[in-house]
């Protein structure tokens, strides 16, 4: 008889690198049987198939353990960053937090991937995801339209920078709110802002 299951994917939330207390391993699999398997995928997430009837306390237990929980599918992924090397204040780990609550788990024509960067070093990858954040001092800047796969790969390019976290989060939604309502089925961001422009979304952005 097959087991009905429903796929979550799973983190440990933004924190100082992508990482599992052994509380959280342990929550985990005690929804798995042996020969269940995780799949970490690139965005630091976990996928984790869930027998139905158990999706109620696997979603209560996973919450008490701290971890975060997101819809897989065409969704804005949680934030991928870097590991605040510096710092949570130096490196904006606070507004790293407020992004991923603003923009995980909404719907889009086709999957979203972001990434912060707390430095100009650059170590969350965030022109090589569909949308990217730096931080610079103590300003952000803003990147769209990264690929980093395929023989047309390509680098986010630069909507606004010297922002203030306000003045980012309005972008972030703006950007978001225009791919959902204008974007095609299964259009990828990067082909998005070249078909829309990308001088057309900096005007977007900048009021």
């Amino acid at each position: 008889m097959t087991v009905e299951k429903q796929r979550f994917a799973v983190n440990g939330g933004i924190g100082f690198g992508s990482k599992l207390t052994g509380k959280q391993l342990l929550v985990l699999t005690s929804f798995m049987d042996e020969k269940d398997e995780l799949e970490l995928t690139t965005f630091q997430q976990l996928y984790i198939d869930i027998p139905q009837a158990k999706v109620d306390a696997a979603l209560t237990a996973f919450e008490d353990a701290g971890l975060s929980v997101y819809p897989v599918g065409n969704f804005v992924k949680s934030l991928r960053t870097c590991n605040f090397c510096k710092g949570s204040e130096q490196e904006g780990m606070p507004v790293a937090k407020e992004i991923n609550n603003r923009i995980a788990g909404r719907p889009m024509p086709f999957t979203v991937r972001a990434a912060y960067t707390g430095c100009a070093v650059g170590c969350g990858e965030p022109r090589t995801n569909d949308i990217g954040v730096m931080k610079i001092k103590e300003t952000y800047s803003l990147y769209a339209g990264g690929k980093a796969k395929g023989i047309d790969a390509q680098l986010g390019q630069i909507l606004i920078e010297g922002a203030s976290p306000e003045k980012l989060y309005s972008a972030i939604d703006r950007v978001l709110d225009l791919y959902a309502a204008q974007g095609k089925k299964r259009e990828p961001l990067s082909k998005f802002v070249d078909r829309y422009g990308i001088e057309a979304m900096r005007n977007l952005v900048a009021h």
